[in-house]
């Protein structure tokens, strides 16, 4: 499948700012069953956009704006081939899942992160949910993506995007980035190595219907098995990896992979908003997208005394 991609970000500032300086990660990636056909990145106001990439392989495009303004509006705009993932018939056992690790370079998706990591509730839910390896890793995660499915409610905006985990342990709610974050500190605790992944979720008609919403970016887990290696699950929507999940970035956890990451000089507030469009490629774009989705608007935290954090995106 072909897919269309168009992911728009939107910043507003009042009063005008004088500087900002962003960091962009939304060029999905190249690998595997994905290849990333055409991308392009602009920026209004206009700025020269350097490209490089991250220590995980992730794409990240930077830039200045050093002149006065009281918008920024960032377009991404991509086309995507994705192929259905192979079907995993013998996914190996504990001893394999042990002596790849033995033998590998694994450590980063073994140790806590900085969303994911061992607390005093975390580890209550591993024991109401009987955490333990099981038959063999695959089962055993399987059962872990589903007992979280069905353990958590998905609620839009029930946390912020710095949220703890414990902040969605507390409520049993949370949006896709939450759950990820939990799964990934309790598979650790297995010892697979596993991952978080941004991305986009492709909602097809004609599938049952996801928890997760259109317009808005995504994010699952990918974890480590002997024999297929890196297999995605999505706890959100009780899914494993499929044609519909579009890759962008990987990392120890969401700190890794913000859509958007920057900062700004001024003493502003600034509002944030977001409009994903994701279509299979032989559907023409629609001609206006769908009004943006309002991810957070508060001052912000400052930095010194003229320099703020840019909000980020929380995936949804």
């Amino acid at each position: 499948m072909i897919y269309s991609v168009r992911h728009v970000t939107q910043f507003a500032y009042e009063p005008a700012i004088r500087e900002s300086v962003m960091e962009v990660r939304v060029q999905p990636r190249s690998e595997a069953q994905q290849r990333c056909l055409t991308f392009s990145l602009d920026s209004n106001p206009a700025a020269h956009i350097m490209i490089y990439r991250d220590h995980l392989g992730n794409t990240v495009h930077h830039f200045d704006i050093p002149g006065r303004h009281s918008q920024l509006k960032i377009t991404a705009q991509a086309l995507v081939e994705v192929s259905p993932p192979p079907q995993i018939a013998q996914a190996g056992t504990w001893e394999e899942l042990d002596a790849r690790i033995a033998e590998g370079d694994y450590w980063e998706m073994l140790l806590p992160s900085q969303f994911a990591r061992p607390t005093v509730l975390l580890l209550e839910l591993a024991r109401e949910l009987k955490l333990e390896r099981g038959e063999n890793p695959l089962q055993t995660l399987l059962t872990l993506n589903r007992s979280l499915y069905d353990a958590f409610k998905y609620v839009p905006n029930s946390t912020q995007v710095d949220s703890p985990i414990d902040d969605a342990l507390r409520s049993r709610q949370g949006v896709c980035q939450d759950l990820s974050h939990i799964m990934i500190a309790l598979t650790r605790q297995l010892r697979i190595p596993c991952r978080y992944v941004s991305g986009y979720l492709f909602h097809a008609k004609n599938e049952r219907a996801d928890r997760s919403p259109e317009g808005a970016t995504h994010a699952w887990v990918e974890a480590l098995l002997p024999g297929p290696g890196w297999v995605a699950f999505d706890p959100t929507n009780n899914l494993t990896g499929s044609e519909r999940h579009i890759r962008v970035a990987i990392g120890r956890d969401y700190a890794d992979v913000p859509p958007t990451r920057g900062v700004y000089k001024g003493e502003a507030e600034s509002e944030l908003s977001v409009t994903v469009v994701v279509l299979p490629a032989e559907a023409p774009l629609p001609e206006e997208i769908p009004p943006a989705t309002v991810i957070r608007s508060k001052p912000l935290i400052p930095v010194g005394s003229i320099q703020y954090e840019q909000q980020q995106q929380q995936q949804q």
